[in-house]
């Protein structure tokens, strides 16, 4: 392989994706253009199209890095089969991928993302009567939404703090569920 040119395109990738979420950070997905990218970026319509197929393939890109990112965080835990629900490590990798994070949900990711990976198991515990779905939706639309906040407020609280409002819930919830079967 020709070692400068695998450089050079490596190179021209990176700038086309800085650029990109720099454009998104102002801009609408559907408001930016090839154009717009190749110019600010300083590369020609052909550099970008030799790497990607539109837009829409660049943030699906991006996506795509997002999730093998956090799918290599928790890599040893789904070799072997186990949730640790170590949100510890995701709350870190968001307070230091902030915008990262940011143009994930801006293009709208979060409503079909992979980010979470939901212990059925776990929740069968609490939900038995058959409602883990239910569950996992609500779940995920509460995390997400916690995300989204903090990202929005600058990370302020720590990845620890984040980490133990998540707990907390779970705490909550064990308390919940023994109350009620304590009344039965």
């Amino acid at each position: 392989m020709n070692t400068p040119n695998n450089r050079r395109k490596k190179e021209s990738r990176e700038r086309i994706e800085k650029v990109f979420i720099e454009l998104l950070q102002t801009k609408e997905l559907d408001k930016i253009s090839v154009s717009d990218i190749c110019k600010k970026a300083e590369l020609n319509r052909t550099t970008f199209y030799a790497n990607y197929t539109d837009i829409y393939g660049l943030a699906d890109t991006i996506r795509d890095r997002l999730e093998n990112e956090l799918f290599d965080l928790y890599k040893e835990e789904y070799a072997r089969g186990i949730n640790s629900n170590d949100y510890l490590k995701l709350f870190r990798h968001i307070r230091d991928n902030q915008l990262f994070y940011q143009t994930y949900f801006k293009l709208g990711y979060d409503n079909n993302y992979k980010i979470i990976r939901y212990d059925g198991e776990l929740a069968g515990k609490y939900f038995p009567n058959g409602f883990v779905n239910y569950h996992m939706e609500f779940f995920k639309a509460g995390i997400t939404q916690i995300i989204k906040m903090w990202l929005k407020g600058g990370c302020r609280e720590s990845p620890e703090e984040m980490f133990e409002i998540i707990k907390s819930e779970y705490r909550g919830r064990e308390e919940f569920f023994s109350d009620q079967n304590k009344e039965l």
